[in-house]
């Protein structure tokens, strides 16, 4: 029996969400794991889509994730299939020969090369993926594509999440303007590189796929990788951006300088929004969560040391578990800090929570009153600012509390 989890009381409501020209969706229910439920998505995309992608680091990725890493380097996509309910990880043979037989189905369906076909899984590891459930589903998917499914699809890929993720924003390329939307899931084994989670972004924008690819590269690099919720990184990370190429702006060069090109400001802006938005939306999803956690984090000797700072803190289980019981036990971030391995001082740290200072040069600071600080702990959202008095390194973090229902959930997943 699959359990019934809470909805997070962090959890926000679906955006009102628009169209994506060039791109239709569908959901339905193929009996992958769950009952009742939709558990499989067919998204189509125009002729001449371009992808981009970023995977997961696990060393011990899933048969999709494979599947799309070598596919990507076609740079073209026409469908992709997203299942919840079986990784389709650690399945040796069988799971590479279900990855072929789906995207089989879906390239006959669309009317496209088996290249163009991309796949993602979610859900139990180590169980062989029922494939023919698939593809004996995605005829009436097919059957059901509408540009307007989003919300359904954002359903669809849904495993221990508690609310659909879905973000929307425009931009503009020139003086055109283009649409940016995605959805994503996730809200456990949930850390950096990628996080477990899947995220499908679409634009009508038309770019090639290098550009694309150094947008979504950078993009991440401050939303998908600064959220944590257990500091487990999964087999099945995905992160996937499509340019259907419907807009007609002025061309964007394949050689262009991505960053920095004042042509992509806008739409570079906007893209990191929507990735911000859906990151921040997996960690409201934590996993038993009932606090969100900001972490700042100043005066580093660099921005990737900052990061690493921040993720010590935010990956603590003493500083995670001392949010949930609104502890002001300021000393377990000090020692995050000085176990991240990053350079410090404590003569030189400063700690703030909720905007008060508590702790600098080396100690608790004259006249503290943790009245104030226990006061901004029994909020959802709680602040937590570091200064390491090292350098002009900073980065910006996202994390959850620790609580009983996190081992609730986990302790019983496969049940």
């Amino acid at each position: 029996m699959v359990q019934t989890i809470p909805v997070s009381p962090l959890a926000l409501p679906l955006p009102e969400l628009g169209v994506v020209r060039g791109v239709r969706l569908a959901a339905g229910a193929a009996g992958i794991r769950y009952a009742g439920r939709t558990d499989l998505v067919l998204i189509e995309f125009a002729s001449g889509t371009t992808v981009a992608g970023v995977f997961t680091r696990n060393k011990c990725p899933g048969a999709p994730v494979d599947w799309c890493r070598s596919v990507l380097q076609g740079g073209i996509a026409r469908a992709l299939v997203v299942n919840a309910g079986n990784a389709n990880v650690f399945t040796g043979r069988a799971g590479y020969e279900a990855c072929r037989r789906t995207a089989e189905g879906a390239a006959n369906l669309i009317g496209c090369h088996l290249e163009e076909v991309f796949l993602a899984s979610t859900g139990v590891i180590g169980e062989v993926l029922p494939v023919q459930r698939i593809t004996d589903t995605l005829p009436s998917l097919s059957n059901a594509l509408k540009e307007t499914n989003w919300a359904d699809a954002a359903r669809g890929i849904m495993t221990t999440d508690t609310f659909p993720k879905a973000a929307m924003r425009t931009a503009h390329i020139g003086r055109e303007k283009v649409v940016i939307q995605g959805i994503a899931k996730g809200s456990g084994m949930i850390a950096p590189d990628m996080a477990t989670m899947l995220s499908f972004i679409a634009t009508d924008a038309t770019l090639p796929a290098s550009v694309l690819q150094v947008l979504l590269s950078d993009g991440v690099k401050t939303t998908f990788n600064c959220i944590t919720v257990d500091s487990d990184t999964s087999t099945s990370d995905m992160v996937l951006l499509f340019s259907t190429g419907v807009a007609t702006h002025p061309p964007i060069a394949e050689n262009v300088d991505a960053l920095t090109d004042p042509d992509l400001a806008d739409f570079r802006k906007t893209l990191n929004a929507v990735l911000h938005d859906l990151a921040l939306m997996v960690v409201r999803d934590g996993e038993g969560i009932t606090k969100l956690i900001h972490i700042t984090v100043t005066g580093a000797i660099s921005d990737d040391s900052a990061r690493r700072v921040g993720m010590a803190i935010g990956n603590s289980p003493l500083v995670k578990t001392a949010i949930a019981g609104e502890d002001a036990n300021w000393g377990r971030i000090a020692m995050a800090v000085g176990k991240s391995g990053e350079p410090a001082d404590r003569d030189k740290l400063s700690i703030s929570i909720g905007g008060i200072c508590i702790a600098d040069n080396g100690s608790v600071r004259d006249g503290y009153d943790e009245t104030h600080v226990v006061a901004h702990m029994r909020g959802q959202e709680v602040d937590i600012a570091v200064d390491l008095g090292q350098g002009n390194g900073s980065a910006k973090i996202w994390s959850c509390d620790l609580t009983h229902g996190y081992i609730d959930i986990n302790g019983s997943y496969r049940s």
